[in-house]
């Protein structure tokens, strides 16, 4: 009880200061004093008990803000690294230290977090340029950048390809390779096709022709492999003579890819001899049936069996019908000889993929005769004879109809063409080839794609400033670049109107000559890069009316990294063809966030959907679309792309971030699933 009373005393005397005495307290009384402190000691003890438990509670309360602080400085100072490595690339970015445990790293974090003035993307991205200007020349050639800026991918965009389950061997025979043996998209269709189906696990040769204007320096591994005769007949004096023709193989890598290179000796032949890929000083159909039979003769030769021969165009057409009638050796009694190719590779087949059917290949029966089987062997319309010719003399056969008539499966670059080809009249008198019960079967469009790796704004070597869907500010960038390089006024405001084409009838060349009148009358600017036989209309405005004006510029030339710049600094890109097998550069366009202005025909008219009159549901719109082949059908969409850049600027920048993180639909990988479906069909027949 005692205890009890006294507890709130004693709590009491614990408050006051030492000095005062308790109230009613007589001095000298030792021992109710001493009894009173004694009852008191154990609630004192419990009550410094809960102060120092209070005391460490909150020491250790005050420990876990301290730490929670130190995480929160450390975080933020990851995510200005993270972003920073978003905006500038790996290059040029260190990622900040763990910060060290307790305050000490807490305030370095904390110093460390306000390091610079926040910088915008694009003043960022600007540093380290190196920008043109008009006396420079060829900008183009050089460097744009002091260092690389790239830009890291979106998230999910990375990851390697889709791997097949069965892996197929297949040869593709072409005379074009790019980016050392390119004219136009053949080129690019065939490598973007060979390294899609080698990332998915197939075992892929091209072979080609080495022409002698193909850089050695460009060729990974080149080696000489060996040396064959290969049957070359000629006709001389009016008279068929039967020969051989000693050959050269090399083999290498262009772009990862194996290559076998065939080249006949020089010292016996001019065959690919030149300073361009076509239009030397020979004869091509003679080179390109030499070059198809000496195909054949080294994949005998050497032992391959491959799954598939894949043949690209007329100039690989007589493949098809070497490997189904060809005898093994070189007889002037042709058809008396019964061993064939396809007996050597009883397992391989042949596709055919025809990339525009405007040119078909024509020659004698007598040039055929050349390859060591005779010519008159195919002059039958349900071969290879060319309808055009019946009662001429001499009948001529078609190489691309043969090639047609005997490949197993036969495709087009693109769904749509292979339906004007069939109902239209894109196939020309083919048409009717194409239409028999044998041929329809087997003939079918496949779209092509693009190489999304070599055409990527967010790390392309060719740009002076890198780009993507979310971070548009590089390409305001490369439009001032490309601006102030070619001498033209330097305005974000202005549109850009580029045409990047081949200059010839196809391309609609009568309504690029109206566009560039009608970009100037809109306020805008216009940009051609190209070279062709029907360029003289173009050329004379480049060089009469609008020879000083600083909103156009043409080049009449092909640069890959000037088209990279041109790609990546327009607003638009016209492609106004009067047809259009697959077209690459609308997809290339798209990849780059310039907006396609195009004639519906082909392929272009599968890859771009008009944005105000879409209806459809298999892919967002896309660009601007017209149908007739007129200066007002042209303007009907020329106009509103003109008008929607300069009158809805926010509308414009969402349309090109769709537009370009949409662009994974047109990668090759795509296109190349649709092949090896095709590879594994005709390998099941």
């Amino acid at each position: 009880m005692l205890v009890a009373a006294q507890q709130p005393m004693t709590a009491a005397c614990a408050r006051r200061p030492a000095s005062q005495s308790a109230p009613g307290r007589r001095a000298g009384a030792p021992a109710q004093v001493g009894r009173v402190a004694a009852a008191a000691a154990p609630a004192r003890s419990r009550a410094a008990v809960r102060a120092q438990a209070e005391a460490t509670k909150t020491s250790k309360a005050a420990d876990l803000a301290a730490e929670v602080e130190r995480l929160k400085a450390e975080n933020d100072a990851l995510r200005a690294a993270l972003a920073g490595y978003q905006h500038c690339g790996p290059a040029e970015v260190t990622l900040a230290a763990p910060a060290a445990a307790g305050e000490e790293g807490a305030a370095a974090a904390a110093a460390a977090a306000p390091a610079k003035p926040a910088v915008s993307l694009a003043q960022q991205i600007e540093e380290g340029i190196q920008w043109p200007s008009p006396e420079e020349g060829s900008f183009w050639e050089r460097p744009p950048r002091a260092a690389p800026l790239p830009l890291a991918p979106p998230p999910g965009a990375a990851g390697a390809a889709q791997r097949d389950p069965r892996s197929v061997q297949v040869v593709h025979i072409t005379a074009e390779m790019a980016p050392h043996a390119k004219v136009g998209g053949l080129g690019d269709v065939v490598t973007g096709l060979a390294k899609a189906c080698l990332a998915r696990g197939h075992n892929v040769e091209i072979m080609l022709p080495y022409y002698e204007c193909l850089p050695n320096d460009a060729i990974e591994d080149l080696r000489h492999e060996r040396d064959f005769d290969c049957p070359k007949g000629k006709t001389w004096d009016g008279v068929f003579q039967a020969g051989n023709l000693r050959t050269q193989v090399y083999t290498g890598k262009i772009e990862g890819c194996p290559v076998i290179l065939i080249r006949p000796d020089w010292n016996e032949s001019n065959l690919f001899r030149g300073g361009r890929i076509y239009g030397g000083s020979y004869n091509e159909a003679e080179a390109y049936l030499y070059f198809s039979r000496a195909c054949l003769e080294y994949l005998r030769q050497s032992g391959r069996q491959p799954d598939v021969v894949h043949v690209h165009e007329w100039q690989a057409s007589a493949v098809p019908m070497l490997f189904w009638d060809a005898p093994a050796r070189f007889s002037q009694d042709f058809w008396d000889a019964p061993a064939r190719f396809s007996q050597d590779m009883p397992r391989t087949r042949v596709v055919m993929t025809i990339h525009n059917f405007d040119s078909s290949g024509e020659c004698r029966q007598d040039e055929f005769s050349a390859t060591g089987v005779s010519g008159e062997l195919y002059s039958t319309i349900d071969k290879a004879l060319d309808e055009r010719t019946i009662g001429h003399n001499p009948e001529r056969l078609c190489l691309l109809k043969g090639g047609i008539v005997y490949s197993n499966a036969v495709t087009t670059v693109s769904p749509n063409y292979a339906n004007e080809t069939l109902n239209g009249g894109a196939a020309g008198w083919l048409k009717s080839t194409l239409a028999t019960p044998g041929v329809a079967v087997k003939y079918s469009g496949v779209l092509n794609g693009i190489d999304t790796d070599f055409w990527d704004p967010t790390h392309d070597p060719f740009l002076p400033a890198c780009y993507s869907p979310q971070q548009q500010e590089g390409k305001a960038l490369c439009k001032r670049f490309l601006q102030m390089g070619l001498g033209m006024t330097v305005d974000p405001d202005k549109p850009l109107v580029a045409v990047i084409s081949r200059l010839v009838p196809q391309k609609g060349i009568h309504l690029i000559e109206h566009a560039v009148h009608r970009t100037i009358e809109l306020g805008g600017q216009f940009v051609v890069l190209g070279t062709g036989h029907a360029d003289s209309g173009l050329r004379n405005l480049a060089g009469g009316q609008y020879r000083d004006n600083p909103d156009v510029q043409m080049r009449f030339m092909y640069s890959e990294a000037l088209a990279h710049q041109i790609y990546a600094a327009a607003d638009m890109l016209l492609v106004p063809s009067m047809f259009e097998p697959c077209g690459l550069t609308q997809m290339i366009a798209l990849r780059y966030g310039t907006v396609p202005v195009v004639r519906s025909t082909g392929g272009l008219a599968d890859t771009v959907k008009d944005v105000d009159n879409y209806q459809g549901n298999d892919m967002q719109p896309n660009g601007y679309v017209f149908d007739g082949i007129d200066a007002g059908s042209l303007n009907s969409a020329l106009d509103r792309a003109i008008a929607a850049y300069k009158g809805h600027p926010k509308e414009w920048a969402a349309l090109r971030g769709r537009i370009m993180a949409d662009a994974a639909r047109w990668s090759w990988d795509v296109a190349a699933g649709s092949y090896v479906d095709l590879y594994n069909k005709v390998l099941s027949i």
